[in-house]
């Protein structure tokens, strides 16, 4: 147990990292909102990032993190230098051949990936996406390295330099909006934006691997399948299609948020945006930093499922501690936020309304989302890479079918605006998390024993987030007629400080911490 510590501040490093990559994500959802608002054009680019960020997430959070972490790392903690090397680089050359063959297939199939992400675009908005997915697809090569990279820093413990590196990412699109948003229209600024992003692609490559060679000196490019590289390659079919699973899912919400109507599918990615950071600060920065120190765990068995136990109850708190609190804020002010963030320019008090809905949908499922990453992290940890496929799929099956019934179907039968059909569809991804949270659970209480957060935990949790969630709604209204911006910001200081304040009086570990 001596690398405890080091996850444990691993996990700071990178919620920090991760932080400050999700700030400047946010600032470039700001300048987007602020030129293009919630029309076409931003339904346009919403859709064409949809394919790099599923690579991305693929693999570097999925099959990476699941197949490559657990064998380098586990070779690095016997001291097999030599044989860890020989496997980084043959897994990074695969690779490489793997994404050059990927980018000219999408290249060349930037048509039926076009009709398959958003079937509700036709005439010259299916033309200028096409477009821009051609544009953007060289990046995802330079995407995918750079999260080889990621493995590798993980792997040494080194958190921080891989999950700031996405702010190059970022830089180069907000720059470009920055420069050519006054100048253009709105379909030729989202083509100087598709560009800037591969720029941005090779930047948040290239500052990583620096560091990578000097970590590893043994690393070589080579093509030699050891067993140690044959047991990433078993493992990469699973996970990959696992991962590609749960990525498909993504698909499958922009497809249906396409065709709810104009302007739903660029709502649906601004509420991500925000959904997603709680989920990134806490869940991945967590189950990031546990996956190599839970995959280096030595001794008998049942000295490891003790370990393993420890490290996962740990984890757990942390991340309830942090997410049901978010969970409550997106419920309680989430329009607050919204506005906060992006009003402005053609993004409306009215657009932020929406928002604030598809953000009060995905807080139905975000705890369960967040847990659920660790526990897939303790399954990939024991070179269990097939549970975590089906119950992926289960949950993709529940998110399509919930999703296209309630989306498409249910504002209509309720006389609402068609609108609504984007809340509903974050709801019922909620929904269909839980059910993938605790089919992971229960298989690992199978291998390890019993874990989870105590319930008198979790209530002390939900109580102090929903009494300061009514104390920031309070607070707003002392501030009503101020600025969206200075709404947001004592809405935040007012939730957080009650929050803390309250845990803090129930004695909570990680509230004396923060």
């Amino acid at each position: 147990m001596a690398g405890a510590p080091k996850a444990k501040g691993g996990a700071r490093l990178v919620a920090a990292g991760i932080l400050l990559s999700r700030i400047f994500g946010l600032v470039r959802q700001k300048v987007t909102a602020y030129y293009l608002g919630d029309g076409d054009a931003a339904d346009i680019l919403a859709s064409a990032f949809r394919i790099p960020n599923m690579l991305q997430n693929l693999f570097g959070e999925g099959v990476l993190s699941a197949s490559f972490i657990p064998v380098y790392a586990k070779l690095l903690a016997e001291g097999r230098e030599e044989e860890a090397g020989r496997v980084a680089g043959a897994v990074a050359s695969l690779l490489a051949l793997t994404t050059t063959v990927i980018v000219l297939l999408g290249v060349l199939a930037a048509p039926v990936l076009v009709a398959s992400i958003a079937p509700g675009f036709g005439g010259a908005k299916r033309e200028m996406a096409v477009l821009l997915v051609r544009v953007i697809f060289p990046g995802i090569g330079l995407l995918v390295m750079s999260a080889w990279c990621l493995g590798v820093l993980n792997s040494h413990r080194h958190f921080f330099l891989s999950y700031v590196s996405p702010v190059l990412w970022n830089v180069a699109m907000i720059v470009a909006f920055l420069v050519a948003g006054p100048r253009q229209s709105a379909e030729a600024l989202i083509v100087t934006v598709a560009w800037a992003s591969v720029a941005g692609s090779f930047l948040q490559f290239a500052v990583q691997v620096p560091t990578v060679w000097r970590l590893d000196r043994t690393l070589r490019l080579n093509s030699t399948l050891s067993a140690s590289t044959r047991t990433v390659v078993k493992n990469f079919g699973p996970v990959f299609v696992g991962r590609g699973v749960v990525q498909l899912s993504a698909f499958v919400d922009t497809a249906i948020a396409s065709l709810i109507g104009a302007g739903a599918l660029a709502t649906l990615s601004y509420a991500q945006v925000i959904s997603m950071l709680p989920v990134s600060l806490f869940g991945m920065s967590v189950s990031a930093a546990e996956l190599p120190a839970m995959s280096g765990e030595q001794g008998t068995d049942d000295e490891r499922a003790a370990a393993l136990r420890t490290r996962l109850d740990r984890g757990l708190e942390r991340i309830a501690y942090f997410v049901v609190p978010s969970a409550a804020a997106f419920l309680l002010i989430g329009g607050v936020l919204a506005a906060g963030l992006y009003q402005g320019g053609a993004f409306t008090r009215e657009s932020a309304q929406w928002v604030w809905g598809a953000l009060a949908g995905s807080a139905i499922g975000l705890l369960a989302g967040t847990m659920g990453r660790l526990y897939a992290s303790a399954s990939y940890a024991l070179l269990d890479t097939v549970r975590p496929l089906q119950y992926a799929v289960v949950r993709v099956v529940l998110t399509g079918v919930l999703g296209w019934s309630s989306a498409l179907y249910l504002p209509d039968a309720l006389g609402v605006d068609a609108r609504w059909g984007v809340a509903a569809l974050t709801a019922t991804a909620g929904i269909a998390a839980w059910v993938e949270f605790v089919l992971l659970r229960r298989s690992i209480t199978r291998r390890l024993g019993r874990t989870g957060v105590p319930w008198r935990r979790m209530i002390a949790f939900w109580a102090s987030a929903i009494v300061a969630g009514l104390a920031s709604a309070g607070a707003v209204e002392l501030v009503r007629e101020r600025s969206a911006v200075v709404v947001a910001i004592v809405a935040v200081i007012a939730f957080g400080l009650v929050y803390l304040g309250l845990t803090r009086v129930l004695e909570v570990d990680d509230a004396r911490r923060t």
